[in-house]
């Protein structure tokens, strides 16, 4: 039985001895050697990212994907369960990936690390190394990863919402990190760590409540929505909330202000 896309540190916790289970984290490597959920397999989050200029955020090529998902012993079948230590974006990086790769089982640990110490559950400083796979990317799934040409195209559709997961100062273009500062036209603010429970060890909050605030941006589920921050790892976290809120028509623009805000012919505005 899948498990669900949410999933609370107990629940998990009485699933670790399952067959096809890959659990994946995604903190930073010393965080990994202290403590992680046992039989959890560690990853560089580098390597969900091209990592070249001007655009770092979009994803390696599909030879570098398949080498890294084998290495991972991914399959079809596979559940993967994903968590890092700053509440969900590279965690959220990694299952963006793998739904736009037409990947069906995925979860995220609610709160991650954090939240499944806070409940005292058993951990490993052990490092553990999974059976490799022969995994190969074959699919590009239409609508989860979206180009500069296509936001050019969209971003004034009234269907489409693009939401800017970055810090307020960023999009304000008061702090820049790219050529231009500001924001694409028109996009909508939330910020990424808005979505998170400071008071309950990072769990993603009320979904009821993050429906009602996103709704009260334009943010809805009847609209296309495309969601960026500098390089897409905090606007995987905001892709999630997106895709926990059910919204059928979400999507991450994988070059984000990186490209955009690099680029010679974009449009761009800065707040008042």
């Amino acid at each position: 039985m899948p498990l669900p896309l949410l999933l609370e540190p107990a629940e998990l916790a009485n699933h670790l001895d399952d067959a096809g289970l890959l659990i994946v984290d995604l903190s930073k490597e010393q965080v990994y050697a202290q403590a992680h959920v046992p039989g959890a397999v560690h990853l560089d989050f580098k390597r969900l990212q091209k990592g070249t200029q001007p655009a770092p955020g979009l994803l390696p090529d599909d030879d570098a994907l398949s080498d890294l998902f084998s290495e991972l012993g991914l399959t079809p079948d596979t559940q993967v369960v994903a968590y890092d230590d700053e509440g969900g974006g590279w965690a959220g990086r990694l299952l963006w990936t793998l739904d736009y790769l037409g990947h069906a089982h995925y979860s995220y640990l609610n709160g991650g690390i954090h939240a499944w110490l806070a409940a005292d559950l058993p951990t490993s400083s052990e490092p553990h190394t999974p059976t490799p796979s022969d995994y190969e990317v074959s699919l590009h799934k239409a609508g989860v990863n979206v180009d500069l040409e296509t936001v050019l195209a969209e971003y004034q559709n009234p269907d489409v919402v693009i939401w800017d997961a970055r810090s307020e100062e960023e999009y304000a273009g008061i702090r820049a990190f790219a050529q231009k500062g500001g924001h694409i036209p028109g996009a909508v603010h939330y910020e990424w760590t808005d979505a998170m429970d400071k008071n309950d060890h990072l769990r993603v909050r009320d979904l009821d409540t993050l429906r009602r605030e996103l709704a009260a941006q334009g943010i809805t589920a009847d609209r296309r929505v495309i969601t960026h921050c500098q390089t897409h790892h905090r606007s995987s976290f905001t892709w999630l909330v997106g895709k926990l809120l059910g919204f059928p028509h979400i999507a991450g623009y994988a070059g984000s202000w990186a490209e955009w805000g690099n680029h010679p012919d974009t449009p761009f505005e800065k707040s008042e």
